[in-house]
């Protein structure tokens, strides 16, 4: 591809992988946000227990983690497409068996976790995969387009989900979302091309060995581990969505303003992810991110002030555009930077400290918040921001400066 060219949507939606690849993407996200509502109504409502609900919420994020660290390595040892669909009709399977009425809350919860857990290895298998489906410039737009689908997949499972399930009952619920899984392993089993694995089979790693060798890349690689630290950044600077409710009592607002507050970043994001990939060139692209990573800070400084609900939800809703370019433009560049045989390793680890992040970030703010405030402690959290972004943004100028052939030109590159 031309260096300067400029790829549209219509051109990524052209390609037939990439359009199975976010069908059955986009059919499974509003399913899974359809199950965490059916879940929660349905725990609630069999044990009247607060606990148990947030537990089993949690359930459906958490063990991802582990996934990312210990079984994103079967997409680099098997063929990506495989692994996608032996993961999405699993996950079915174990869906399917938390939608039979009258299966004990114990062994709905390992059932739960188990989904949660094979999400990692699909994430993983999906992200490694998507440079050879979208190449060059490509990748980015397809980035864009991919979370512009997620946002508002979330928003629109968590805004018809309840309906849905009260009409629907949750066990029903349930079953719709292991549909999602079996019609998105069918997209993709016939929408993408087979390919090899990325290691042949007589030089593939232990499982061990296989998180050695992503982790130890990361490690050694400058531009690597920045990548990875604006990634991260980015989970860390959301935190105000964990705080949303004592954000909105401590600002004066009611539980109405709560849900407007918790909108903002994903409207905020959809426009960034729009903007970003849409206008913004592909040779201007990595030279942004440290720019990126600083101005995506910025707008949590306001809040020191305690600024009424309208300020507050449009400084989120442009922290959020920020975060998520800063998140597209990091990732794109992390996975086209990594070697193919290692790429679904590395992305999967990446991933797991964005779940952690997200996971503990907000546990810590809620706990200064309880002493100093809640929205004294987003401010916080924006001046903790800038003072990892800051040397960061230093640290990625010198990583483009040194292999400018590697980090510059990548979109020229496949």
């Amino acid at each position: 591809m031309a260096r300067g060219t400029h790829v549209t949507f219509g051109a990524v939606f052209a390609n037939g992988e990439f359009r199975a690849l976010w069908a059955a993407e986009a059919l499974s996200q509003i399913g899974d946000q359809l199950a965490r509502v059916a879940l929660a109504i349905l725990v609630f409502t069999e044990t009247g227990s607060a606990a148990l609900t947030g537990l089993t919420y949690a359930l459906t994020f958490a063990p991802s983690f582990l996934g990312g660290i210990f079984l994103s390595g079967l997409a680099d040892r098997f063929p990506r497409r495989g692994v996608m669909v032996v993961t999405d009709v699993l996950r079915a399977l174990l869906v399917a068996l938390v939608a039979i009425p009258g299966v004990p809350f114990p062994v709905a919860f390992v059932l739960i976790a188990g989904m949660s857990f094979l999400q990692a290895p699909f994430k993983a298998a999906q992200q490694a995969m998507l440079p050879s489906v979208l190449p060059g410039d490509s990748y980015v737009v397809g980035m864009g387009i991919r979370t512009i689908t997620v946002q508002t997949a979330h928003m629109i499972g968590f805004a018809g989900g309840g309906f849905l399930v009260t009409l629907l009952g949750p066990y029903l619920a349930l079953g719709i979302d292991a549909a999602t899984f079996l019609i998105s392993a069918a997209l993709v089993r016939f929408g993408v091309q087979n390919r090899p694995a990325a290691t042949d089979k007589n030089n593939r790693r232990s499982m061990a060995a296989s998180v050695g060798a992503g982790a130890g890349h990361i490690w050694r690689d400058r531009g690597a581990r920045v990548l990875v630290l604006f990634c991260w950044l980015s989970a860390f600077l959301i935190v105000y969505e964990g705080l949303a409710a004592p954000y909105v009592s401590e600002i004066g607002g009611n539980t109405v303003a709560v849900g407007l507050l918790l909108a903002a970043d994903p409207l905020g994001s959809v426009i960034g992810a729009f903007l970003f990939s849409r206008f913004v060139s592909a040779a201007a692209r990595p030279k942004t991110l440290g720019p990126l990573a600083i101005l995506a800070a910025l707008p949590l400084l306001p809040c020191f002030l305690a600024p009424n609900l309208v300020v507050s939800f449009i400084m989120f809703a442009v922290a959020g555009a920020l975060g998520t370019a800063l998140l597209m433009q990091a990732n794109a560049q992390f996975t086209r930077g990594v070697p193919d045989e290692i790429r679904a390793q590395a992305a999967g680890l990446m991933n797991s400290g964005i779940a952690t992040v997200q996971g503990l970030s907000p546990l810590f703010a809620g706990l200064l918040a309880d002493q100093l405030g809640t929205t004294k402690t987003v401010g916080i959290v924006g001046v903790i921001g800038l003072a990892i972004a800051i040397p960061a943004a230093i640290a990625w100028r010198r990583a483009m400066a040194a292999d400018p052939d590697r980090w510059l030109h990548v979109a020229d590159d496949e």
